[in-house]
């Protein structure tokens, strides 16, 4: 006898997805990928050949002053851009899903500001925190953001839309920036927390890629496990009840999942918005609307972007670095204010 759900599920119209598509995506970026780790290694204040930096990956010699350089300071900054990238659009594709909410992603929804404020005690009250506790610091402070949001934007009249969201978002974001502001000044901890506001990857060290990397790949995973079901709340919560979907125990996870990746990103390279925002629209363009898809295009994707705006935020102005979050913004503004726009003609 066919259980209900599959005979539900079995009724419902062939979602629009391209497989084919999304495999390719996924084959090339990774490939793109390799190379643009290999060229982000290379390009610095001091130029580096392509194959000084193969050699220093499979044949190490300590006595070479670039090999040292590419080993300690480029190699665990390239990396670390990977992960970020593929954390922060992964989060976004999930906070799509979840919510049915275009406008939906960590930055806009007070998850990075939280973050950010918890950093900012942390340098304030407990200076010699470790790493990894600055990490769990960070998934409270992203939790603490995400519940105000959610809370105002659920509390007003008609319920949680996505144009209320936003607005939530922003009222939360600016008020959670200016109590991190007052800390900061207060405690006078600009210094340190002015890498976190601008976002970038710079001073990243091995020891620090190394308490980030397994809260991202778990997050991954997670998100990848869940992406069956994020399908099916896509399409609507009661539509995914009736296909047997325990949406309340799905929410949970995938919010937990959210947090793992934006809290550990956020206390690792700062508050780097518009990645998850931009991101998965494109991978959902370009594969359907199977986040079976969607999620690892979306993880593929994030990773290049985010690698090829540090090769380009120190390709602009050397031997400066311009702000990874900065050049991010350059194109997420004007996409979240096309979709804000898209959104008010559909309500």
């Amino acid at each position: 006898m066919e259980h209900p759900a599959q005979s539900a599920e079995n009724r419902l119209p062939p979602l629009r997805s391209r497989p084919l598509a999304a495999t390719l995506i996924i084959v090339l970026g990774l490939a793109a990928l390799v190379l643009c780790l290999g060229l982000s290694v290379s390009v610095g204040a001091a130029s580096i050949k392509l194959t000084t930096v193969w050699e220093a990956v499979f044949r190490f010699n300590g006595d070479l002053t670039s090999h040292q350089i590419i080993r300690e300071l480029r190699l665990p900054r390239a990396l670390a851009g990977a992960l970020v990238g593929a954390a922060f659009a992964t989060a976004g594709a999930i906070m799509q899903g979840m919510t049915r909410n275009p406008l939906a992603d960590p930055g806009l929804l007070g998850i990075n500001a939280g973050a950010g404020l918890a950093l900012a005690l942390c340098f304030a009250f407990y200076p010699s925190l470790s790493f990894n506790g600055l990490i769990g610091f960070s998934f409270i402070g992203a939790a603490l953001g995400a519940a105000l949001v959610f809370g105002i934007g659920s509390a007003s009249r008609g319920g949680l839309t996505p144009a209320k969201l936003a607005l939530a978002g922003a009222t939360v974001m600016a008020l959670l920036n200016s109590l991190s502001e007052a800390i900061s000044i207060h405690f006078r901890i600009g210094q340190q927390l002015a890498f976190w506001y601008a976002g970038g990857m710079a001073g990243i060290k091995w020891s620090q890629l190394a308490y980030m990397a397994p809260w991202i790949v778990v997050g991954l995973f997670g998100a990848i496990a869940l992406s069956r079901s994020i399908t099916l709340l896509s399409l609507g919560e009661e539509t995914a009840a009736g296909l047997g979907v325990r949406t309340g125990l799905v929410k949970l996870l995938a919010v937990v999942v959210v947090l793992v990746l934006a809290g550990s990103s956020v206390a690792a390279v700062g508050s780097i918005g518009f990645v998850g925002l931009v991101i998965p629209h494109i991978s959902r363009f370009l594969v359907g609307v199977n986040y079976k898809w969607i999620i690892p295009c979306s993880a593929v994707l994030g990773s290049l972007l985010i690698v090829l705006a540090d090769i380009a935020a120190r390709m602009i102005n050397p031997p400066s670095e311009t702000p990874v979050g900065a050049l991010i913004a350059l194109i997420g503004v004007p996409f979240f204010l096309y979709l804000v726009r898209r959104v008010r003609r559909e309500m």
